[in-house]
């Protein structure tokens, strides 16, 4: 009886135990689904269920280097928003009507941003920007008819100066599918605002901030649930210092005229870029209106406002190309610069004749005296008997012609700088002696840039040759403290190898071209002593040239005003009448003067200066 006892009582304790296990699993799972599941579960549910809303961030300014008036800024616009689920489905058409009538929106256009296939949702979509706060007065006044129509703030790019300097801003607009493809893992979203082309494009990531988010619940059909969301904060993008000098910007696009053509205003010992002016410009503030399609009608001028011509667009050089040609002749030493070569107006090469631009020939010329004049026959028999294509190469290559400049601005070209091996493969055929004698010229296969130009002449200039990065950006600066985030420093970008003496001998020889050359008629202000260069190049016929001017000033080294490099560029699409050192000439007299476009037409003109006879100004015709 006690084993069988004793038996018993131990399957009791066994069954026992195994149900105080059951139930302390079962308490342990319990606890698990209650406690520690639910946090979880309620986590994830929290996130299925919440939404968010962009605050967009403040857009930085654009300055330039003098700080006070914004080239580019935000003002006050709004968005408009429908949400299906508070509209009214079956009078859809009437709201869209409407809404087209204030807002001056096609109806067309409208009805293709409204939400067409979640009719009863709750999430709000943009159907308008830009809408001034009139409108959304008109719109709030009458918001009953209005069912389903919010709105919220949404600044709007507005630019205070258009024109030339259009080209160095760019302008914004709202992100494609494309782009947004590309940019989504850089913090990109729908609806954002971004640069398309110029500083606005270039520094995007520094100007657009980072955009804040309101957090909301929301139901199934995605109903706010709570009234108050968390709010995560934007953080304001930061504003831009530019290089350039807005009001030496202005003079040298009046100076440059109603013609298709560039200036390049640059200061050699920086990179430091004062102005940068393509004719024709555009006026970005236009892409914010409303009707017509501006930005179309633009790209399909035929004459291309959209082409920053002094980076975008390169041309035959003419006869600025002559200043590498002398450098090479002066530092090769396979010519005398002493020696006399005779000009006739012409020279034979082959089967072909080359004439000079003095069709009488210019006699007997050295090497400074065939600057001064130009000479084509001098230039052309050195090139081709005595440099060579190979040599003509090589230097161009180090003053940086065939290559970009690097200037923070996108979409610049490279240029040409010809060799046999080039023309074997674009064109499959050889090279020839008239080839060398083209380039030696500064016409045929070589093509620059202004902006490029305007590096050589500043290789001249600086000591030991150097190049400085051309760059537009000069500070970085917190919109909030205005303290400077970054400043950017000078980068030289390449430095010659041309000795100190042939640097020197050339800078003498291109102030006299000025003083005693081609250009000792235009270049006449009373501020400043400049060296430079002119050049016209043909092009399809003798009756369309290229007017160009590469030119510095001060040209003495012992001058203590800064220098500045200028490069004027005018098409040959233009009526011929040598205006690029006409040009340059109103620029260093502007420039040293401290006098603003009209005032120096007007000292010019009261010095008797005969080409400003035939200039107008804005306020005579007023008058």
């Amino acid at each position: 009886m006690s084993v069988r006892k004793h038996v018993n009582n131990g399957r009791v304790y066994l069954l026992s135990g195994i149900i105080l296990i059951i139930i302390f699993l079962y308490i342990y799972k319990l606890f698990n689904l209650q406690i520690v599941d639910n946090l979880i579960y309620e986590k994830k549910a929290q996130q299925v269920s919440q939404r968010s809303k962009v605050i967009p961030a403040q857009r930085g300014k654009i300055y330039d280097r003098n700080t006070d008036i914004p080239l580019a800024m935000n003002v006050d616009s709004f968005a408009v928003k429908y949400t299906p689920g508070y509209g009214d489905r079956e009078n859809l058409p009437d709201l869209i009507r409407r809404l087209s009538e204030i807002l001056g929106v096609s109806e067309d256009e409208l009805t293709r941003k409204f939400p067409d296939s979640r009719f009863f949702s709750y999430v709000a979509a943009e159907v308008a920007d830009g809408v001034s706060f009139e409108k959304i007065t008109l719109i709030a006044e009458n918001i009953e008819d209005f069912p389903g129509i919010s709105w919220s703030s949404k600044p709007r790019r507005f630019y205070n100066t258009s024109g030339s300097i259009s080209h160095v801003l760019g302008y914004v607009g709202n992100i494609t599918n494309e782009e947004l493809q590309v940019l989504y893992n850089r913090g990109y979203s729908s609806g954002d605002v971004l640069g398309k082309s110029g500083i606005e494009k270039q520094y995007d990531h520094i100007l657009r901030g980072k955009n804040g988010r309101i957090f909301n619940t929301v139901d199934v059909r995605g109903r706010q649930m709570n009234k108050e969301g968390n709010l995560q904060p934007p953080e304001n993008g930061y504003d831009l210092v530019l290089t350039i000098d807005r009001h030496i910007q202005e003079l040298a696009e009046k100076a440059l005229g109603p013609r298709k053509g560039s200036v390049v205003v640059l200061k050699p010992e920086s990179g430091e870029v004062l102005a940068l002016v393509s004719y024709p410009g555009f006026n970005p503030n236009l892409f914010n209106q409303k009707g017509p399609n501006n930005f179309g009608v633009l790209s399909l001028n035929p004459d291309f406002p959209f082409l920053n011509r002094s980076i975008q667009s390169s041309y035959a050089p003419a006869s600025t190309f002559k200043i590498l040609l002398t450098a090479a002749i002066l530092e090769d030493d396979s010519f005398n610069p002493n020696r006399l070569i005779d000009c006739t107006g012409s020279m034979e090469l082959g089967n072909r004749t080359f004439y000079c631009h003095k069709k009488t020939g210019h006699g007997k010329l050295n090497l400074k005296e065939a600057l001064a004049e130009s000479c084509n026959i001098y230039f052309g028999t050195i090139g081709v008997e005595n440099l060579g294509i190979a040599k003509i190469s090589e230097y161009s290559h180090a003053f940086g012609l065939g290559s970009p400049t690097g200037i923070d601005l996108q979409g610049e070209v490279q240029g040409n700088i010809p060799s046999p091996a080039w023309k074997e493969r674009t064109y499959n055929s050889r090279w020839t002696p008239g080839d060398t004698l083209n380039a030696s010229i500064g016409q045929g296969f070589v093509t620059v840039t202004p902006l490029q130009l305007a590096d050589m002449v500043a290789a001249i200039v600086n000591e030991e040759g150097k190049i400085y990065k051309p760059h537009l950006l000069k500070q970085i600066v917190n919109t909030t403290n205005k303290s400077v985030v970054e400043e950017i420093a000078p980068e030289v970008l390449r430095k010659t190898t041309i000795s100190p003496r042939t640097m020197e001998t050339l800078r003498e020889y291109l102030r006299g071209v000025i003083s005693d050359g081609t250009a000792d008629v235009v270049i006449l202000n009373d501020q400043v002593e400049v060296a430079g260069k002119t050049g016209t190049g043909e092009v399809g016929s003798s009756t369309n040239w290229h007017s160009w001017f590469a030119s510095y000033g001060p040209w003495s080294e012992d001058n203590e005003k800064d220098k500045i490099v200028v490069i004027t560029m005018v098409e040959a699409s233009n009526e011929w009448e040598w205006w690029a050192p006409k040009a340059a000439d109103i620029i260093y007299q502007g420039y040293f003067g401290n006098t603003n476009y009209e005032e120096t037409i007007r000292l010019l003109r009261k010095r008797g200066v005969w080409y400003t006879r035939d200039i107008v100004l804005e306020d005579e015709v007023e008058n």
